[in-house]
């Protein structure tokens, strides 16, 4: 469910109405404060009558309280403004193809089956296999020799097999040393959301994931 947001001369209405609270508050506190401050003054002990470093310390209070909730209210403002963009962004997104860290296998409509694989540094020999939903292995790809860096492989689904759940494991190794590997994955981004202020993206085989998780879009 994509989060929406009505505007007025493009800033948020909800931004708006929350600022006007906030500035009407602000002016209520600031309004008692002075009036507590002209009653202590025309109390106080004309023996001993506040100096005006006395005064000018207490208003100093009041400006710095309402500078500090006006910066507050500008924060605010600037977060949902900016989580409204990011979204509006995000809407983009839907119907297209990303690349993420994963180990599910994506099928297209002729059941080939595509999955890749990242390399921290060379490897002399990477196998890629091949796993039902359950995690029985159901082929084993020798990929060979393969520098460090991203590669992708194919897979043909064949007809006695179901086509979802099915994932991949990767071996990577350089003589008897093994080297570090990252299974990645293509994905379809069916709806994008905000969450806790963060944009997120609704993909059809990995579910809800954090925008940040997307490597490349295609």
């Amino acid at each position: 469910m994509v989060t929406t947001t009505n505007t007025t001369n493009g800033i948020p209405n909800n931004l708006l109405n929350n600022n006007t609270a906030k500035s009407d508050k602000t002016t209520e506190a600031s309004d008692r404060f002075l009036k507590l401050l002209v009653t202590q003054m025309q109390n106080q002990d004309p023996l001993n009558p506040m100096d005006n470093a006395q005064v000018t310390s207490q208003m100093a209070q009041i400006n710095t309280v309402t500078g500090i909730d006006k910066l507050n209210n500008t924060v605010a403002g600037l977060n949902t403004s900016m989580a409204s963009a990011q979204l509006m962004q995000g809407v983009g997104m839907v119907g297209r193809t990303v690349l993420l860290e994963g180990n599910k296998l994506a099928v297209d409509d002729k059941r080939v089956a595509t999955g890749g694989l990242e390399l921290t540094s060379d490897a002399s020999n990477v196998k890629v296999e091949i796993l039902s939903s359950t995690g029985a292995t159901l082929d084993t790809l020798n990929l060979g020799a393969a520098k460090a860096g991203q590669h992708g492989f194919n897979w043909t689904v064949p007809e006695s097999i179901a086509t979802s759940g099915l994932q991949f494991k990767v071996t990577a190794t350089s003589g008897s040393t093994a080297i570090t590997s990252k299974p990645i994955m293509t994905d379809l981004v069916d709806a994008v959301s905000m969450k806790d202020g963060a944009l997120n993206v609704q993909l059809r085989l990995s579910g809800d994931t954090a925008y940040n998780k997307i490597q490349a879009l295609s």
